[in-house]
């Protein structure tokens, strides 16, 4: 089994508890506005109107304060197995899983934003070695993208979604894994295209909860429910895309905020959890206190609210329009996610679906929403793409 490059270090979570300290010392110190003036007594999505409401942003804070366990996640992260290399004289963070099975296929997993490795956490052992052995086992890479979590944070502009996905197979490349596969979403969804189409020599396929179609195309022909698609993806982008005009313009502005208070830092980014989830009301409706604090506590720890903001001005509206993707792929768009793109107008950039799939539940987070789904899809999705390239 191919082992990783001098050029490949082990790397270990470990917060000081000072850092704690001072976070919780924050917290209990928040200055809070008035409550929203939208306030209604009944769950539901209209509550969120003016963002994150005041009495539910409360109770996370105190429960970040007072009950949320740190150390429990920095063990499960140190459980998989953590590591540090330099590409492009920039450091990148990563998990590696490897599959005790012979016949696993390397596998890598990017993530967005607001998202990080904490996405994934709950995945990664079910598809390194999977109970049924009949299911597809993968060596499992989780790459933190540059300025989010462990990896470094840019000095310099450019590095966008092209340059990733370079790294991206260095990165492979040197764990001895000169051909993979990728999943992605959000963020990671453009990388994985970009890995797609760019990289077909290493890239064996590629499955995607993002599909990004090339501009300019016609509604003509596309049934109803791709209709609708395409009218939600046009509002979301024209109302409710407003904190991505802010990241891709101001990103240093905003950041300021990002990096000083970690209650500002909860609410920007619980307010995406909330409005891209599948949920009625709350986002804890599907997934867990713990979960969103893991992942708002890794962004507060490593201080990369300005640094990881910075990947929309670097790629916004970036993805090459001439793009095109040949190697197998297999799509998925869950019917709560912000973007959803018709299949025949992915078509024009993915040249090769082998899977198609619209599930009626999930939404921008599937792996911490609808994790058993998300697995199983992941499996199926990939199962296809390889037997493809054979």
């Amino acid at each position: 089994m191919p082992r990783p490059t001098g050029d490949v270090h082990a790397f270990e979570a470990h917060a000081t508890d000072a850092d704690l300290d001072e976070l919780r010392a924050r917290l209990a110190a928040t200055r809070l506005p008035e409550a929203e003036t939208v306030r209604r007594a009944e769950p539901g999505p209209h509550r969120w109107e003016q963002g994150v409401p005041l009495a539910d942003l409360v109770d996370v804070v105190n429960y970040w304060r007072t009950g949320y366990d740190w150390r429990s996640f920095e063990e499960r992260l140190n459980g998989i197995g953590q590591f540090r290399t330099t590409i492009d004289e920039l450091g990148i963070h990563f998990l590696h899983r490897r599959s005790a099975r012979a016949d696993a296929t390397p596998l890598i997993l990017t993530h967005g934003w607001p998202g990080s490795i904490a996405e994934f956490i709950d995945v990664v052992d079910v598809l390194a070695d999977p109970e049924d052995g009949d299911a597809p086992a993968f060596h499992v890479v989780i790459p933190s993208l540059p300025g989010f979590g462990y990896s470094d944070k840019p000095a310099a502009t450019g590095w966008g979604v092209e340059k990733i996905a370079a790294a991206w197979v260095e990165l492979m490349g040197r764990l001895g894994y000169g051909k993979f596969a990728a999943h992605g979403g959000d963020w990671g969804g453009n990388i994985t295209t970009v890995l797609g189409g760019r990289f077909p020599e290493h890239v064996l396929g590629i499955h995607t909860t993002l599909a990004e179609a090339p501009p300019g195309l016609t509604t003509d022909g596309l049934t109803a429910v791709e209709r609708k698609w395409v009218e939600e993806t046009r509002d979301f982008r024209s109302r409710r895309a407003a904190y991505a005009k802010q990241q891709a313009t101001r990103p240093q502005t905003i950041g300021y905020s990002l990096v000083d208070s970690p209650v500002g830092l909860l609410a920007w980014i619980l307010d995406k959890f909330a409005e891209w989830s599948d949920t009625e009301d709350s986002p804890f409706e599907t997934i867990s206190k713990d979960r969103v604090l893991d992942d708002v506590t890794l962004y507060w720890l490593t201080r990369t609210g300005a640094s990881s903001a910075r990947i929309y001005y670097e790629s916004h509206n970036s993805l090459d329009p001439d793009l095109r993707v040949d190697v197998p792929s297999a799509i998925t768009v869950y019917p709560r996610d912000i973007e959803k793109c018709p299949r025949p107008w992915a078509q024009e950039r993915y040249r090769q679906i082998v899977r198609w799939r619209a599930p009626e539940v999930g939404g921008h987070f599937p792996s911490l929403e609808v994790p058993e789904y998300f697995v199983q899809d992941l499996r199926e999705g990939l199962a296809a793409v390889l037997a493809a390239h054979r």
